[in-house]
């Protein structure tokens, strides 16, 4: 289920948008202006940014240039009303892979979408293994060592350091955490991010009080820092 960011200003685009989306079983969330929407992007994790660019506060142009810095990957489409050669070049050349001009059907849209998410899942190389402090954990044979010794680790608290291992020195959010690990199936609460968490700084981290890798990102959820500080 891909997690999508709608970032529009107008009111009724935004609505069909984030209605289109949801009806096709995407994770859906909008911000209302440029500002919003770099804030949001930069703080959670998504598999698509969809946004305009004439916004309020910060342009989309801007917006986008800002996030490929963070997120290289990411695929991005730009839907605006602004269809000249001059327009759809800044747009390509600010980071975003494709451009789509209003009106359009919801079909191409769609089709879009589909298109920039298979592009991205081919080029994701599945992560294997990582390293940080003591700890070596192999996640193709579900193994976590420490200094050498084993350490139980539940299939969940793998779960959650794969995720943060796959996105490292960034922030995961809790809603991220539930959607991934847990996928709201036994409909847990973010206090059981945070539980679990406690439960991994316990077992890996040389100071649990102090934590060193497993680190708090306040408002937010955590990150994995790999090297030492």
């Amino acid at each position: 289920m891909a997690r999508i960011l709608v970032v529009e200003d107008e009111l009724p685009m935004r609505t069909a948008l984030v209605d289109l989306l949801a009806a096709q079983n995407y994770r859906v969330i909008a911000a209302t202006d440029g500002e919003a929407g770099l804030d949001r992007a930069l703080a959670e994790e998504f598999d698509l940014l969809l946004l305009d660019i004439m916004m309020p506060k910060l342009d989309g142009f801007s917006l986008c240039a800002e996030v490929r810095k963070r997120y290289p990957a990411l695929p991005i489409l730009m839907v605006t009303a602004k269809g000249q050669v001059d327009d759809r070049v800044a747009g390509l050349d600010a980071g975003a892979d494709d451009y789509l001009v209003k009106p359009f059907s919801s079909r191409e849209l769609l089709a879009r979408i589909r298109a920039l998410l298979r592009r991205f899942e081919r080029t994701a190389a599945p992560l294997t293994t990582i390293r940080f402090g003591e700890v070596e954990i192999d996640f193709v044979k579900q193994i976590c060592t420490r200094k050498g010794s084993r350490v139980g680790l539940t299939a969940k608290e793998l779960g959650m350091l794969k995720l943060l291992g796959e996105h490292p020195g960034e922030p995961v959010s809790r809603e991220r955490f539930l959607e991934v690990v847990w996928a709201y199936n036994a409909y847990p609460t973010t206090r059981t991010v945070d539980n679990q968490i406690l439960s991994l700084r316990t077992k890996l981290e040389i100071d649990p009080g102090n934590p060193r890798h497993l680190l708090t990102v306040h408002g937010i959820g955590y990150r994995l820092e790999m090297t030492n500080p």
